[in-house]
């Protein structure tokens, strides 16, 4: 009898977490689908005055002061300047955040007319966004926001959700990030705005199917790439539903695992390389900051102290930056997090082994095929996000970390 009700709760736990993923992935799709579908064209022209604003020097500078606006400006700073994409051009982008003051003050030294300033998060940060956006301005830059905040592009995501408006945002920089490139390729389109262009989009092609033919007009080229918008934020749609519903019993044991670390007094390491460490300061900043529903627990992300970092590449190498201060930091009841778009990294490898042999219990976010960590099962709890499209992979973890936070309170609320 007792294993009866043992297993008919169990059932009604799994039915129960369930629909609250399908839930989520419902909100995601219906606002991914209005805000791409509003905004695809003004992003396509906002893509050609950007690479108007590189051709002539200019530079991209994220602005973000929140703990979540910093990781948004770090992710988009590096997208820029070292681009994943192989044969595509390093763009100079800098993220202003709080390491090195105010990043109103930190603007006022470095803006230039033909620059492009992006401010995130400008609905919590006291209004200090706002400021160094009307500082661009009055400089000639070009400014770009996510909320009422007086920039010339504000792009406004049709969600109360925090989480789900970040995600957006995600897409939205890399969209950009891409789709700038085709128009920097577009020979003579970046001389003056009247020009007639030639379209040639060169080895990006196989990215951006709408724009296999040539053009001679500014307008066609703007509709292509409106088409590539929509295109991508479809792609993303699909890989959202694949990443939350196939690993549905992948994030609901994760999330019990750190429910559990939490209860029992235990901390969420958090790690990953370039954009996933981006992801991962996201993650423990939703984690130690959150907005609305959830509550603060501790967390410590190993990406964030660059003297810890540079010391030990170089006095050790690369692949004992995250293990070293697994060593350092890790202990018996914590949890793991690691970030990666390949699954293969070499230092992401070692702090998870190292992880294991300390008992910590190991999550792992990876896309491709899973690479070695899904292959040999180096994590306890992977969730595969199967594409072998970066910008896309980091998009669909977004919604993967965001459902797992959330998920912590979903499984203590069906268990209890």
């Amino acid at each position: 009898m007792n294993e009866t009700l043992l297993a008919g709760g169990a059932q009604r736990s799994r039915v129960a977490l369930h629909r609250h993923i399908e839930r989520m992935l419902d909100e995601r799709t219906d606002a991914n689908a209005r805000f791409f579908a509003a905004e695809a064209e003004r992003l396509a022209r906002l893509c050609h005055r950007m690479a108007e604003r590189f051709a002539r020097g200019g530079r991209l500078i994220a602005v973000g002061s929140t703990p979540a606006g910093r990781s948004d400006a770090r992710h988009v700073a590096v997208e820029f300047v070292h681009p994943v994409i192989v044969g595509k051009r390093a763009l100079p982008a800098i993220g202003l955040t709080g390491e090195g003051g105010e990043p109103f003050e930190q603007l006022q030294l470095l803006a230039r007319p033909e620059d492009i300033v992006v401010a995130f998060d400008v609905e919590h940060d006291g209004g200090e966004a706002a400021r160094a956006l009307e500082l661009g301005s009055g400089r000639g830059c070009l400014t770009l926001a996510f909320a009422a905040a007086g920039a010339e592009y504000e792009f406004v995501p049709p969600s109360t959700d925090a989480d789900i408006r970040q995600e957006l945002v995600e897409t939205l920089y890399h969209v950009l990030w891409e789709l700038v490139h085709v128009f920097f390729e577009h020979r003579g389109l970046l001389a003056q705005r009247d020009a007639r262009p030639v379209h040639d989009v060169g080895g990006a092609g196989f990215l951006y199917p709408f724009l296999g033919e040539r053009e001679t007009q500014l307008e066609p080229v703007v509709e292509d790439v409106r088409r590539s918008v929509l295109m991508k934020s479809q792609e993303i749609a699909a890989l959202r539903a694949q990443t939350l519903l196939e690993n549905e019993d992948a994030l609901t044991a994760a999330a019990r695992a750190l429910a559990a670390s939490f209860h029992g007094g235990g901390k969420l390491l958090a790690l990953g390389n370039g954009g996933s460490s981006t992801d991962a300061m996201d993650v423990v900043a939703d984690v130690r900051s959150p907005r609305e529903r959830r509550r603060r627990r501790p967390a410590i992300d190993l990406t964030e102290d660059t003297a810890i970092l540079t010391a030990i590449a170089n006095d050790i190498g690369p692949e004992a930056i995250f293990s070293r201060q697994v060593i350092a930091n890790g202990h018996r009841g914590d949890v793991l997090l690691a970030l990666s778009t390949s699954g293969n990294s070499g230092n992401v490898i070692e702090a998870l082994a190292e992880a294991r042999r300390r008992g910590l219990e190991t999550i792992a976010m990876v896309g491709y095929d899973g690479g070695r960590v899904a292959s040999q099962s180096l994590a306890d709890h992977v969730i595969v996000t199967r594409s072998e499209h970066i910008p896309r992979i980091q998009e669909a973890q977004a919604s993967a970390y965001h459902a797992l936070l959330e998920l912590i309170d979903a499984v203590d609320a069906v268990d209890a």
